[in-house]
């Protein structure tokens, strides 16, 4: 159970990319609890700027929710029940809260393309 365990590592495949990440309890703790129970998640890509996102079947509400983020974050956007992956200067649409962060390179994620087909998994390998 995610009560017990702070960091959680995810790899996120594309088609092309694998990108490795990890949800962070303390950022947003309901929220990466319901995300964690939830996995895996398969979905299909949208993008918006420098940022990839998806539908998931997570509800959860604001939840320390911003504004403002950082190339790398990792966040849940409750309007859309989306997944969002910000790879570069990008802010989100609107306020977003923040459950993790990428831990591979950032510029590999330049290559997914819209409508790819995503899976969210725990990464047993660690980082």
């Amino acid at each position: 159970m995610l009560n017990r365990i702070e960091r959680c590592p995810i790899s996120i495949s594309f088609n092309q990319v694998v990108a490795k990440g990890e949800l962070v309890r303390i950022f947003s703790p309901l929220t990466v609890e319901a995300i964690t129970e939830a996995l895996p998640l398969n979905s299909r890509t949208f993008l918006w700027k420098e940022e990839i996102y998806f539908d998931i079947p997570v509800a959860a509400g604001p939840e320390k929710a911003r504004s403002t983020v950082q190339p790398g974050d990792i966040a849940y956007w409750p309007p859309g029940k989306a997944f969002c992956i910000f790879f570069g200067k990008t802010q989100p649409y609107s306020a977003v809260n923040i459950i993790g962060k990428i831990t591979s390179d950032l510029e590999q994620l330049r290559n997914v393309r819209q409508g790819e087909y995503v899976k969210v998994r725990v990464d047993e390998g660690g980082k």
